[in-house]
């Protein structure tokens, strides 16, 4: 499996065409040292053998649909049910299990580009229409690591789309992520039912609640607070809702490491971020410098649409139809 690399004169972000998965992104602390802030593993053979969502690529619904059901226009689909009841990241199938085309593309806003491009075709994992997806990484030379998501449908169709970096800016290996600090442009988010196993369809406010990122504080400051929704899931994996969305690329959130001073902002064209503080990691696997991949071994940010917006008329659409073109922006930037 070769190793595809975005360098500039500071950062330098590799990955793979199995499901694009970002496997490294070398930061410099505010000493200039240089770590690896992605979690992961050592080996490319250990990456294909190990958790396959790090770092990859997610589709064509990223994150979950109650029940994997949904309606078009009066049609029902039944997806895959991969994640106990509900479907999660595509199915048993997803992108992130993909080989994707890649070739390097040369656009002026960025120092190297790549260009990775996917078929899915009519009724893939139960989904209608053939979907041909674009996606475009971009390396800036003022260290923004842009993605940038492209998609067009033969029949009407759900999408959602994401990428699933894991991230410690204190590097891969080094402990907990739970010191980072986090700042997130999000005045509400969407509650998890323990029924359902997602979002609930309720859009709630954080005032008062572990859920107030809207001035940074420390993860483990929210992640140890007795809540219900904290303790249901030991610890963050909620979508927030971002303030004044409009469709135009924004400052969605900031995390830092007070220890290595590495700091990075997310911007997105999207609705929501899912935040994930990786309650499943226990030890069990070895990841980079051979350390256990442990609890909050690193902090996912992930711009999408809102989990289930399928089923809720009030949540952001999620229909993409034939003629129309799906687009979505993420950037990392590293300060």
């Amino acid at each position: 499996m070769q190793i595809y690399t975005l360098k500039n004169k500071s950062i330098e972000v590799d990955f793979i065409a199995r499901g694009g998965q970002i496997i490294s992104i070398k930061v410099p602390d505010a000493e200039g040292n240089i770590a690896d802030v992605v979690v992961g593993y050592d080996t490319i053979d250990q990456t294909l053998d190990g958790d396959a969502y790090f770092g990859a690529l997610c589709g064509r619904y990223a994150n979950r649909i109650v029940k994997g059901e949904f309606e078009i226009d009066g049609e029902k689909f039944q997806l895959d049910c991969n994640n106990e009841q509900n479907h999660l990241h595509g199915g048993f199938d997803g992108f992130n299990l993909r080989n994707w085309e890649v070739r390097p593309v040369e656009l002026e806003e960025y120092v190297q580009a790549f260009q990775l491009s996917l078929t899915s075709e009519d009724g893939d994992q139960n989904y209608p229409g053939k979907l041909e997806v674009s996606v475009i990484y971009g390396l800036t030379d003022d260290n923004q690591f842009v993605i940038e998501y492209e998609a067009e449908t033969s029949k009407p169709t759900v999408i959602n789309l994401t990428s699933h970096p894991y991230f410690n800016l204190n590097g891969a290996g080094n402990g907990s992520a739970m010191n980072h600090e986090l700042l997130l442009n999000a005045s509400n988010y969407t509650p998890i039912s323990a029924e359902l196993g997602t979002t609930s369809g309720e859009i709630v406010s954080v005032k008062d609640t572990p859920f107030d990122f809207t001035t940074a504080k420390s993860v483990e400051s929210a992640c140890n607070v007795d809540h219900e929704q904290i303790n249901m899931i030991d610890g963050i994996d909620h979508n927030f809702v971002l303030d004044d969305f409009d469709g135009t690329v924004k400052l969605a959130g900031v995390l830092s490491d007070p220890k290595s001073g590495r700091k990075m902002e997310v911007y997105t064209d999207q609705p929501g971020i899912q935040i994930y503080t990786g309650a499943h990691f226990n030890g069990s696997e070895i990841g980079k410098q051979g350390a256990l991949i442990i609890q909050c071994a690193g902090i996912a940010m992930e711009t999408q649409i809102f989990p289930n917006s399928p089923n809720y008329e009030h949540f952001p659409n999620a229909i993409l139809r034939p003629g129309e073109k799906y687009k979505h922006v993420c950037v990392y930037k590293f300060c």
